[in-house]
């Protein structure tokens, strides 16, 4: 009798997350300088993150229908491996616009491996050590946040912003033999390729208020998120404090913070449910929020901070708002979610810049308070069938 394969090591879901979201914010530490070499203003510039995003938010959905048609671990696996292909091409991007369309297209392939990772998760690990691969896969997603930040100023700050599109090429290619090597062969996974029984999960998702209310979630907490750090970095780099892309790149540490907030999450999650843990968010991340009105340098960096973790701690609970909701097609309701998800996103790239660019810093803080305070009032009413009885 052939022996099971043993389930993933939990760890390797949070190097995948690491290794995946290099790719999805490393621009941001870049926009002044590639606002300056492109001649390019806050909102425009902003969209070599929100390229990135809007791809990851339109492919989101139809990698949900291939991963539950044609399996998770190879959607993982060859979403990895073409990710090498639009970073060395963003190398070589002459144009803003054609730098534009590289992300676009790396944006198109991330959710191979977020959505169908996510899936897998859900039906290849025991229940018992679920939510553990679940919190170091998004401890994982917030290391990769950091990092892809920090090194890209690092290395762009003494050979240009080139040098992070190869660093992104790298870890994909990483990405791609690690999949292959340490994702076992499903056990639990059932092909569905009727199109007819597709969308009919379609339609039961698109009936079901509380993943309507986490995908409005998703798509506030993230338009806060982008909006704050897309222009944060301009501002940074803007007189009195004129901060190089290393040192920009460095502020990013507050993701760091995340590692330690999402694993924390979880057990507040399971005794709590996730409407708690929205609203401990969504006090962090006001309260963070508001602080970054302040000159000081020091004090910004703690408004940040405090505002990253109420939207690491946000994020947790509408990743366990989905789980608990979603029996059935898992792989579309995740990519339904990060649909929405990165939506936001894109929607922020774009208007917290003409924000910044029209009413300055106070500006971008009404629009992202706001944003964040909205997502609170839909996750309680959205929610309510959720908590733990």
């Amino acid at each position: 009798m052939t022996a099971r394969p043993a389930a993933p090591h939990p760890l390797l879901f949070a190097a995948l997350g690491t290794l995946v979201f290099l790719n999805v914010y490393a621009p941001q530490s870049l926009l002044p300088v590639l606002a300056r070499d492109f001649g390019a203003g806050a909102a425009e510039v902003g969209f070599v993150v929100g390229a990135t995003t809007l791809a990851m938010a339109l492919a989101s959905p139809l990698v949900g229908v291939l991963a539950d048609a044609v399996g998770r671990r190879r959607v993982v696996v060859w979403a990895f491996a073409l990710l090498t292909v639009p970073a060395v091409l963003a190398v070589f991007a002459p144009t803003l616009a054609t730098l534009n369309a590289a992300r676009f297209a790396q944006g198109l392939l991330i959710p191979g491996v977020m959505v169908a990772l996510n899936a897998l998760i859900a039906e290849e690990v025991p229940p018992a050590g679920r939510a553990r691969a679940l919190t170091l896969y998004v401890t994982g997603t917030v290391l990769g946040g950091f990092l892809g930040r920090f090194l890209a100023g690092l290395v762009a700050a003494p050979w240009g912003w080139h040098a992070a599109f190869w660093l992104l090429a790298l870890a994909s290619l990483g990405g791609f033999v690690l999949a292959r090597a340490g994702l076992p062969a499903e056990q639990h996974f059932t092909p569905q390729k009727n199109g007819r029984v597709v969308l009919e999960a379609l339609g039961a998702h698109l009936r079901n208020p509380a993943l309507l209310a986490t995908c409005a979630v998703g798509f506030l907490i993230l338009f806060t998120l982008v909006g704050l750090f897309n222009t944060l970095t301009l501002r940074l780099a803007a007189p009195p404090y004129g901060l190089n892309t290393a040192q920009t790149g460095l502020i990013f540490a507050v993701y760091l913070l995340g590692v330690v907030i999402t694993p924390v999450a979880g057990p507040l999650l399971a005794l709590r449910g996730p409407r708690v843990a929205l609203l401990t968010a969504v006090g962090a991340s006001l309260a963070g929020l508001l602080l970054t009105l302040a000159a000081p340098l020091p004090v910004i960096v703690v408004g940040v901070a405090a505002g990253a973790c109420g939207v690491f701690l946000a994020q947790s609970a509408a990743l366990s708002a989905v789980q608990r909701e979603v029996t059935q097609a898992r792989s579309l309701a995740s990519g339904l979610y990060h649909a929405a998800y990165y939506g936001g996103a894109a929607a922020a790239s774009v208007l917290v810049g003409h924000a910044y660019e029209g009413g300055g810093w106070p500006r971008v803080v009404l629009l992202v308070t706001g944003s964040m305070a909205l997502a609170s009032v839909v996750g309680l009413l959205g929610w309510r069938k959720s908590e733990v009885a």
